[in-house]
């Protein structure tokens, strides 16, 4: 049965006492106005619901969009309206490659930032950031460098420690993490609450408590970059902002869409994050995605359409126009706090640990981990793309090979390693490539199977091509050169579950003896090599 329209109402309120303080520090992690980070929210979360179709998302500035603007911007050295421009331009470039990858239908690209290594940076982003709200919660000022520079100097500087702040955002960081306990339970709104009210009864600048400052929506002052150059570094800078927010958001979005058996195209969903990114870009707000937390947080509320999404989005703008008085005096270690709660969930060591237990991936994984708290925010999501590129890479240019033995009597063949109950076939071995056969790895795959080949006493040997649908003009060659070798060696090959593409390619290859005499199933070809060994 569909909810009522106005339950997602309520959802979406609830909603927006989530988004608000959090957008308000992340705003803060980028070094901009809290108020660009509420005009994102409210136009790229309206934007997103007019193309986009996931029921459950919520897009609104992220924390890992919001730390790699920071470092992003910081690389650039950029100050004042420069900088103010600068971080625009990224946020309208951001939408502009969106809309250009959906147009070429490439959201399949998401892909190649594996699993693995988005969890792995998501865990070395999530420690990033709780480190660096650790100074906000303490009550000193935040030092620039590394997470180990901020550690360092939270040590060296305890006696500074403000103990009405440290209290303050520890008892917020227990009333959230406690509330979280009862899902039905609005804690950020709760908490929002009270700490308005809190800001509203006490001058807490007076007791040496931190507060948000102005939030109210605004136009800040640019100037915009106008050389070629310029505006090509901005390009090759928002690509990874693209690529991370399309990653998260679309992670976000599927695994919440099977939980439910709801259909997304990410083809579209991509075109949906460019308009609101551009959408963002036109109110001088920040790039914007499609965060976990809020996703989850909107699904356990209890949204049924994006009727929640939307009532959020205005929740917001009527907060910003009539209460930006009241959320300016929000205490910075609230603030602090409430960002901490929300990543949290980032912080479970439950999917790093999984990979251990299956030893699949895992190093991987560690070492995106590794990049993001050693060399920053920026280059450690680089430093992910490129492990995730690398490691596809290395399993396509390195399958296994499995040499097949017989079960019984019958038509199975199976890895001789793996089943003690197999047996080989007298005078014949078969070997198979575990991975598809390319110019990347049929040299090393068959050069293998070649030598393995020559040591045996098999007189015929079977291929089997089982993973291999088609070959390109590398894989060819080799396949035909390994051949030739067999056959001076005084060995046979016959090639099995040879597809009718790889048959077609052969013999337009001039290779027809091997497709002649290949077979569609191991089981014949081991009766022909049988056949043709006790000759």
């Amino acid at each position: 049965m569909t909810k009522p329209v106005w339950r997602d109402g309520l959802t979406g309120l609830a909603m927006a006492g989530l988004i608000l303080p959090e957008s308000v520090a992340y705003a803060e992690i980028a070094g901009l106005a809290p108020g660009r980070a509420l005009a994102a929210a409210i136009a790229g979360g309206l934007a997103y619901v007019l193309i986009g179709r996931s029921r459950f998302a919520v897009v609104s500035p992220t924390s890992s969009a919001a730390a790699i603007l920071a470092a992003t911007l910081a690389s650039l050295s950029a100050t004042g309206p420069a900088r103010e421009g600068l971080a625009t331009v990224l946020v309208g470039m951001t939408g502009l490659i969106f809309l250009l990858l959906s147009l070429l239908r490439l959201g399949s690209l998401a892909g190649f930032v594996s699993r693995p290594v988005l969890r792995g940076f998501a865990f070395g982003l999530a420690i990033t950031i709780i480190v660096r709200q650790l100074p906000a919660i303490a009550g000193i000022a935040a030092p620039s460098g590394t997470i180990f520079t901020v550690l360092g100097s939270l040590g060296m500087r305890a006696a500074e420690w403000h103990p009405a702040s440290c209290l303050l955002g520890v008892a917020t960081l227990a009333l959230l993490l406690a509330l979280r306990r009862a899902p039905q339970v609005p804690g950020a709104l709760i908490v929002l609450a009270l700490a308005i009210a809190l800001g509203a009864a006490v001058d807490l600048p007076a007791h040496g408590i931190a507060i948000a400052g102005p939030v109210g929506l605004g136009w800040p002052d640019s100037t915009w970059p106008s050389s070629t150059t310029a505006l090509a570094r901005l390009v090759q800078l928002a690509a990874p902002i693209a690529l991370i927010l399309f990653a998260e958001s679309w992670g976000t979005m599927r695994t919440l869409a099977l939980r439910h058996g709801d259909t997304l195209s990410a083809d579209r969903e991509l075109a949906a994050l460019g308009a609101a990114n551009l959408a963002s870009a036109l109110v001088q707000g920040m790039p914007v995605g499609a965060g976990f937390s809020a996703g989850s947080a909107n699904e356990a509320a209890g949204a049924s359409s994006r009727w929640a999404a939307t009532a959020a989005s205005l929740a917001l703008l009527a907060m910003a126009l009539f209460a930006s008085g009241w959320i300016a005096r929000i205490p910075q270690p609230m603030l602090a706090a409430i960002v901490i709660a929300a990543l949290t969930h980032a912080l479970t060591p439950g999917p790093l640990l999984h990979l251990f237990r299956i030893r699949r991936d895992h190093w991987v994984a560690v070492a995106a981990v590794a990049g993001v708290l050693a060399f920053g925010v920026l280059n450690g999501m680089l430093l992910a793309v490129l492990l995730s590129i690398m490691h596809l890479l290395y399993e396509l240019a390195n399958p296994s090979i499995s040499e097949l033995g017989q079960l019984g009597d019958g038509h199975e063949f199976v890895d001789l390693a793996r089943h003690a109950d197999a047996h080989p076939l007298p005078g014949v071995a078969i070997y198979r490539p575990n991975g598809q056969l390319v110019f990347a790895n049929a040299e090393t795959v068959l050069g293998a199977i070649a030598r393995r080949a020559r040591a045996s006493t098999a007189r015929v040997i079977v291929l089997s091509l089982e993973e291999s649908n088609d070959l390109d003009s590398t894989a060819i060659e080799v396949v035909s050169e390994f051949a030739q070798s067999m056959d001076k060696a005084g060995k046979h090959v016959i090639l099995a579950r040879a597809h009718d593409r790889v048959r077609d390619v052969l013999a337009a290859a001039g290779c027809d003896v091997l497709a002649g005499g290949s077979t569609f199933s191991v089981a014949q070809a081991a009766r022909r090599a049988v056949e043709q060994a006790g000759e």
